[in-house]
């Protein structure tokens, strides 16, 4: 049917999500999802939402979620976006804030990273130029103080994890403020080893913070996420989102939403057990011969020794393990692996022995 779709379609290649299978029961460690239940507030408040005023429209405004974050963070309500899922919110930044055209000035970001990236900029049609990650996968910032449309980058970093100093990632704000350019900083993973922004949003006004509850609330299902930072900012996506839907969150996620913000120390300590699940399992995978780089978020990305990667996910494939493989140049012998319950990595690591001896 694609004598139907306009030119922009027609030049679109859209992201690829991880495989959700419906045919047989899987470990699934292929998708960052957080193996642990939400908050029971999260769920009482969702059930408490679920009544006949589902007829009528949501908040627009989203005022509970974003008064959530306000008291969590210690930001003005005028300073926060709410959005479905964080992904819907760099779409709208990536709208709002990045020129489009063969003439705009081209957008940074690395070129192994979130691959929606280069999705958005597609689909907005801005020109992007992919700075090399160092041999070691990790970011030079020096790389990045070049003149451009602007700046996009996550921290931790994924699919390696590597992350970045808060010195690093300010020095890159204040670079681009004097070149009158946004700073897109992509926080999902934010909550398992890395420090936030978030309260550096009032010195350095092009700097955006975006959060997502998929990995650390354990809402993956509900789609659900935050942005911080200036009034400017958040009012160009609010003029991006109100030119597309004004409803992008339903009533139950908002009330969900909410009571995650607020239930941060139940969170906290289920993240805990998260990361110490990742340093015990990193370390068991460098025992069997691994290259394991240094994650700071819900997952490991690791290259399996005397076998390539699409190999050996094959093989985790068959024994029940699903993880993620990227054939990508550079990364393509590796695996990234999230991190699951003690008992499912456990499983993992006993997988990992097997092939490998075999």
């Amino acid at each position: 049917m694609n004598k139907f779709w306009n030119s922009r379609v027609k030049g679109l290649s859209p992201y690829v999500p991880g495989e959700q299978p419906k045919d047989r029961q899987f470990i699934k460690l292929n998708t960052n999802e957080n193996p642990y239940p939400p908050s029971p507030l999260v769920i009482e408040a969702i059930q408490k939402a679920a009544t006949d005023r589902l007829r009528l429209y949501p908040d627009p405004e989203c005022t509970e979620f974003r008064e959530a974050v306000v008291s969590r963070y210690g930001v003005k309500l005028e300073q926060v976006f709410a959005g479905n899922g964080s992904d819907e919110i760099l779409a709208f930044a990536f709208g709002a804030f990045f020129e489009s055209g063969k003439n705009a000035q081209a957008l940074l970001f690395p070129d192994i990273t979130y691959s929606f990236y280069p999705v958005y900029a597609g689909l907005w049609d801005i020109p992007f130029r992919a700075i090399p990650l160092c041999d070691d996968f990790s970011i030079n910032v020096e790389d990045y103080k070049i003149p451009s449309g602007g700046l996009v980058l996550p921290n931790p970093n994924a699919p390696t994890g590597i992350t970045l100093s808060v010195e690093d990632i300010l020095s890159l704000a204040e670079y681009h403020e004097k070149q009158e350019k946004v700073f897109v900083i992509d926080e999902a993973y934010i909550s398992f080893g890395a420090e936030s922004v978030i309260s550096y949003i009032e010195k350095h006004p092009n700097l955006l913070v975006v959060f997502t509850l998929s990995k650390s609330a354990s809402l993956a299902g509900l789609r659900a996420g935050f942005a911080v930072g200036s009034v400017e900012l958040i009012e160009g996506l609010r003029r991006v989102r109100d030119s597309f839907n004004s409803y992008t969150l339903d009533r139950l996620a908002l009330a969900g939403a909410a009571a995650a913000v607020t239930d941060f120390s139940y969170y906290e300590e289920i993240n805990r057990r998260i990361i110490a699940t990742r340093q015990r399992v990193s370390q068991s995978l460098k025992v069997l011969g691994f290259v394991v780089l240094p994650s700071s978020a819900n997952f490991v990305f690791i290259k399996p020794p005397n076998t390539g990667g699409a190999e050996f996910f094959a093989e985790l494939r068959k024994r029940g393990i699903l993880a993620r493989h990227f054939n990508k140049e550079r990364i393509n012998g590796f695996l990234r692996v999230s991190i699951g319950t003690e008992e499912e990595m456990d499983i993992f690591l006993a997988a990992c022995e097997e092939i490998i001896r075999n």
